[in-house]
């Protein structure tokens, strides 16, 4: 397989899925918490399906033509749950071998990413509206899809000026300054590889993107958020589980208000 992993020159676009994490706030499960069960509509029928399974489809939506999960050693039963492919997209794995952060996770997933090609990254555990919010995000820069959640402060909060251009990234602030956060984010692949070596030269300090972002943005770089979302949920929380299970099973579409 070429850098590209198309195999004939055609570049692809990568979705990474950051799936080594160990679930804590969760626990305890049988499984990975990427495989929780949530419920979603097949025609008129209700069928359970892994949580991640609502990423997957997102990136693909978004315009991933292949799909990368970075698990954890005692993660096999994600590859099982996947195989080789999802929604049509090749898959591939590679092991984060211990936890270390966000970012550790992320950049495992370089040996595949071209530089040429854009990448899209999202978390597993998480569920949002519109499911094509992805397609708002441009190929050529860095830009966050942006929510607004009830409790900003759970989550790392996004400000903006005038011209949606990013000006600092509040990671998990007791008192943010933002009601939206991110859930998703597109680059080149260039720029991911520059983020690594940044992340690198800072002595691979920066646990969340947030914090690597803001030293990027320091040192001259320019981000993008895009308010395009419009409800999202952290399935990781139990109280994010079941609100998004009242809505998905008793809706089956889009919700009309914005939630945790």
């Amino acid at each position: 397989m070429d850098e590209a992993g198309s195999g004939g020159g055609e570049l692809s676009m990568w979705g990474i899925i950051p799936a080594a994490g160990a679930g804590t706030r969760i626990q305890p499960l049988a499984f990975s918490k990427e495989l929780l069960p949530v419920c979603a509509m097949d025609g008129s029928e209700r069928r359970p399906r892994a949580v991640s399974d609502c990423l997957v489809e997102r990136l693909v939506l978004g315009g991933a033509t292949r799909i990368c999960f970075v698990i954890a050693p005692g993660k096999s039963d994600i590859l099982e749950y996947y195989g080789g492919s999802a929604y049509s997209a090749p898959v591939c794995y590679t092991v984060q071998s211990k936890p270390a952060g966000l970012c550790d996770a992320i950049f495992h997933a370089l040996p595949v990413i071209d530089r040429q090609a854009p990448v899209l990254i999202g978390l597993p555990d998480t569920i949002w509206f519109p499911e094509d919010g992805l397609k708002d995000l441009p190929d050529d820069r860095l830009s966050f899809l942006l929510f607004p959640v009830n409790r900003p402060e759970l989550f790392d909060t996004v400000l903006l000026d005038e011209q949606n251009q990013v000006l600092e990234i509040q990671v998990k602030r007791p008192s943010p300054s933002s009601p939206w956060v991110w859930g998703a984010f597109k680059m080149p692949g260039a720029l991911l590889h520059d983020l690594y070596e940044l992340w690198c030269a800072r002595g691979r300090i920066d646990e969340y993107i947030g914090t690597l972002v803001n030293a990027w943005l320091a040192r001259g770089g320019v981000a993008y958020g895009f308010r395009s979302g419009s409800s999202y949920f952290d399935v990781g929380t139990m109280d994010g589980y079941l609100e998004a299970m009242r809505i998905l099973s008793g809706i089956g579409r889009e919700p009309a208000t914005t939630h945790v």
